[in-house]
Formats: C-alpha cells, structure tokens, sequence
C-alpha cells in the first residue's frame, strides 16, 4: 500500500506542472479602433465644455 502512495506523491506534479508563459504578441491598432477613439474622444471634450457651460451659468 505504501509503494502505490509513494509513486503517486513523486508523479503528481509531473502532471500538474504548468506550461512555460507565452508572451501575448501585440496586435496592430485597427482603423476601426482609431475611430471610434477619435469619437469617444470628441464627446468627452463636448461633454466637458457643456459641464463647464452650466456651471459657469449659475
């Protein structure tokens, strides 16, 4: 009994090791993306002119 217990402990992590890390390699910047980054831009700009629009107001 003692034999099967002492295998298992020594194999287990051999078959729990991890693989080694991949570097994720980076992925070129779409059209796309840019422009929506160029429209959320702008609306945050509008939208910071218009807070500063209503505060000044008061």
């Amino acid at each position: 009994m003692r034999l099967p217990l002492i295998l298992f402990a020594i194999l287990t992590p051999a078959f729990a090791a991890a693989e080694t890390f991949q570097r994720p390699i980076p992925q070129p910047q779409t059209e796309q993306a840019e422009i929506s980054y160029l429209a959320a831009s702008f609306l945050l700009l509008v939208a910071l002119v218009a807070v500063q629009w209503l505060v000044s107001r008061r």
